[in-house]
């Protein structure tokens, strides 16, 4: 099992907002699986993870003048938690 696979957490609105259904989203590894997913967050943070939804973000160009260039494309998990847990890890 590689620590590694999770990488930091996205704090944007609606990923707050998740966090009140006890639902929280992670930047992980390009190649991570999810079972992977479950097994590290529940050795790093001691909690139960129910359902781990998996997205892979595409890369996207990008153009400033002239010059186009491209933002690089990433995979992200959202992990449900058991009834009753949370994670400290998200502004209120």
């Amino acid at each position: 099992m590689n620590k590694f696979l999770i990488k930091h957490v996205i704090i944007t609105e609606k990923a707050t907002d998740l966090s009140h259904q006890r639902k929280y989203v992670f930047l992980v590894d390009k190649k991570a699986t999810g079972p992977e997913i479950r097994k590290s967050l529940n050795s790093i943070y001691k909690v139960d993870v129910i359902r781990v939804n998996i997205l892979n973000v595409k890369p996207k160009k990008r153009r400033l003048g002239q010059t186009v260039g491209i933002k690089p494309g990433y995979k992200k998990a959202v992990v449900t938690l058991a009834e009753g847990q949370k994670l400290d890890i998200v502004p209120q």
